[in-house]
């Protein structure tokens, strides 16, 4: 059952006692271990998972459970310290829910962004993918149950997910920075382990270039509140079956930290890029 507006109303309220003044029209959600941009966010505030009705606790190491608000580029922006996870045991509604209240606190653009598995062979660990497309093996879907209209429709398009001009801004903002930037397909998968020899086979042979455990749910949510999405992925650990090795997550966040500046800076490009086109 997706969530009604008077649990969006209760949380934004909440949101509205401790920052009255923030008015985000750009929403980022940090992957694990990709939270570093918040050092370039100005006039910030931050309020804890804890503080706000409805937000449950983010369980993982990495994310810190909080709501950042600052200025971005000159944007008023709403980031995400942690995100909800599935496995953690949490429901897909309680995975989305922060996406409604950004929705509902006036963003239109959402950012995503995750570490993932590599498993498209032609790139290397320590790159940065642009998602254009995705697909969802994580056995639910965020929207099943009695659909509120006022939410979104019954049955949201899903051709064209990531939104193609924003794909556009963030291509450009990598070849100015001389920045490599894949152009690929993600696939959610449940977790919380890591997969088989054989699963990245069967996911490789699908179509899928990466492979990880979050976003698409925030995705749908997202599409299906209306807004436009943007999402990148930090491939930090090789999932070549032939070539296996066992990983661990102090490697995924250390590989994850040294090629996040890649991604920080496309983003920002993305965000003077989107300012430049309003004036």
């Amino acid at each position: 059952m997706q969530p009604t507006q008077d649990m969006i109303a209760t949380s934004v309220a909440a949101i509205r006692a401790k920052a009255p003044k923030a008015a985000p029209k750009i929403g980022i959600i940090f992957g694990t271990g990709l939270s570093s941009l918040r050092k370039d966010f100005t006039n910030t505030l931050t309020i804890p998972y804890a503080q706000i009705p409805h937000f449950v606790r983010s369980t993982v190491e990495s994310h810190p459970g909080e709501l950042l608000f600052g200025k971005l580029e000159g944007h008023s922006v709403v980031a995400m310290r942690g995100r909800f996870h599935a496995y953690e045991g949490y429901s897909f509604d309680e995975v989305t829910y922060p996406v409604r209240v950004m929705k509902a606190l006036g963003v239109e653009i959402l950012i995503v962004s995750n570490a993932c598995g590599l498993m498209n062979p032609q790139w290397s660990v320590g790159e940065v993918m642009l998602i254009e497309d995705h697909i969802n093996l994580m056995g639910g879907n965020p929207l099943v149950g009695r659909n509120n209209d006022t939410l979104g429709p019954r049955f949201p398009d899903m051709s064209a997910p990531y939104d193609a001009k924003l794909m556009a801004l963030a291509l450009r903002a990598a070849a100015d920075e001389k920045i490599r930037l894949e152009k690929g397909v993600y696939v959610a998968v449940l977790g919380p382990n890591l997969e088989t020899r054989a699963e990245y086979r069967m996911l490789r042979a699908m179509g899928a270039d990466v492979v990880g455990m979050s976003t698409v749910p925030e995705v749908v949510v997202a599409i299906h509140a209306g807004m436009r999405v943007l999402g990148f992925s930090v491939m930090t650990d090789a999932c070549f079956p032939d070539a296996l090795q066992a990983t661990a997550l102090s490697d995924i966040l250390a590989r994850a930290a040294s090629a996040e500046p890649k991604m920080n800076s496309i983003v920002r490009g993305v965000l003077r890029r989107l300012k430049a086109a309003k004036r």
